[in-house]
């Protein structure tokens, strides 16, 4: 996306500078190298491809390619609210999506959404625990084996407070052209519901989360299905400004609690995801547990892990079992599982067992760290001690990957 200066008022202004000349700046001499050794080496539709598989949703696929035709470095917005220890979704998910985006190409801007989580009234609204929540989840990243070539976090009460005078006439700006009803159907992205009673500040916050994605000249939003709503009013925003450049969706699937029914994870049931930090015992209980009824796939919370977690991370699923019971199996693809799972030739026991092994052997290198790294070590410690409210739990990170 190259989108052109549109006349008018200052925030239509900002919403609409040109990216391409921005978006190269960012990166270190040798991240700009290795970005474009990686471009080069693959397709323009290699790339469509690899992009359009991170994304349940994409609006729209003919924009899509058309930045990857046109574009060297487009720019990728993801984002998150510091609000307490992270689950695999948010951990694992993030960091395969985040390398997919950035061997495409891109230049991949994460806001870490502090003051979104004090609005949201995170950690208490403590801006101090916020930030030490943030700083968790960035070595979470690192640890993970996140490609920081090309990406930048980006604290969001520093950017702002450094350009407040293009971001709040932008944020004004889209608060003028919405209605109030508008803004309340977008509640959604807080991990509110309509019916919920909501402060001046969260009526607020979905301005604000629009303004973001033309504040970081976002060619991509890339975020979760719970996001779709502020993304689209960015859009519906550039209907209002005439701007014909509007921002591309690519909205990734959201990763469902281990119990029968849960649509999503919720750090308010910890039996129900899998934190990061947590060790194998740990996460072979939670995954023994776990809801996984025989022949059945739809609504199958391990399938789903296996599909988005495992096969992204290694190619393959590793089963070991008995030779009475079928013998080991390495499943390529997904379809060979699902069939075999559906005909009762591959039993539920056989997926978790191999399930847990498969997660423990993603999640060790992130233990480790937080064992052997002092400082890691001191964060994790303090936000595992920080109270988290009933209220904040219940609730939904700014660009959620679970």
């Amino acid at each position: 996306m190259d989108p052109s200066p549109q006349p008018g008022s200052s925030a239509e202004a900002s919403a609409s500078t040109s990216a391409a000349e921005e978006a190269p700046s960012c990166f270190s001499s040798s991240a700009v190298e290795n970005l474009a050794v990686g471009m080069a080496a693959m397709s323009l539709q290699d790339r469509f491809e690899l992009l359009r598989g991170i994304g349940e949703e994409c609006i729209q696929e003919d924009e899509l390619m058309n930045l990857l035709r046109n574009k060297p470095f487009p720019v990728c917005y993801d984002g998150f609210e510091p609000s307490g220890r992270m689950h695999i979704a948010q951990g694992i998910v993030k960091t395969i999506n985040v390398n997919k985006m950035v061997r495409a190409g891109f230049k991949v801007k994460i806001w870490i959404a502090d003051w979104f989580a004090q609005l949201n009234n995170k950690m208490g609204g403590d801006l101090k625990k916020i930030q030490t929540v943030g700083h968790y989840m960035i070595e979470i990243w690192k640890a993970a084996g996140m490609n920081l070539d090309g990406v930048e976090f980006l604290w969001s009460s520093e950017e702002i407070n450094k350009r407040a005078n293009e971001y709040w006439p932008l944020v004004m700006d889209i608060a003028r052209k919405n209605n109030v009803k508008r803004i309340m159907r977008c509640c959604q992205i807080m991990g509110r519901n309509d019916s919920d009673e909501l402060t001046a500040a969260q009526i607020f916050y979905p301005c604000m989360q629009c303004a973001d994605i033309f504040f970081l000249k976002a060619d991509i939003c890339q975020l979760g299905m719970d996001q779709r709503k502020v993304n689209m009013l960015a859009r519906e925003y550039c209907d209002d400004i005439k701007r014909k450049n509007k921002p591309i969706i690519l909205s990734h699937h959201m990763l469902p609690g281990f119990k029968e029914g849960q649509e999503k994870m919720s750090k308010s049931d910890p039996s129900s995801a899998i934190f990061m930090e947590d060790d194998e015992t740990q996460v072979n209980l939670k995954i023994k547990q776990a809801f996984c009824p025989p022949n059945i796939v739809d609504g199958n919370p391990c399938l789903e892990y296996i599909k988005y977690i495992v096969f992204p991370w290694f190619e393959t699923f590793e089963v070991v079992r008995k030779e009475e019971n079928g013998g080991n199996k390495t499943f390529v693809n997904m379809n060979e599982l699902i069939a075999d799972y559906e005909s009762g030739a591959l039993h539920p026991a056989d997926v978790k067992l191999a399930l847990a092994k498969a997660i423990n052997q993603i999640l060790q290198p992130i233990r480790d760290h937080f064992k052997t790294n002092s400082e890691a070590k001191v964060l994790l410690n303090t936000v595992k001690n920080y109270k988290v409210s009933k209220e904040e739990t219940s609730s939904r990170p700014q660009a959620s990957c679970s």
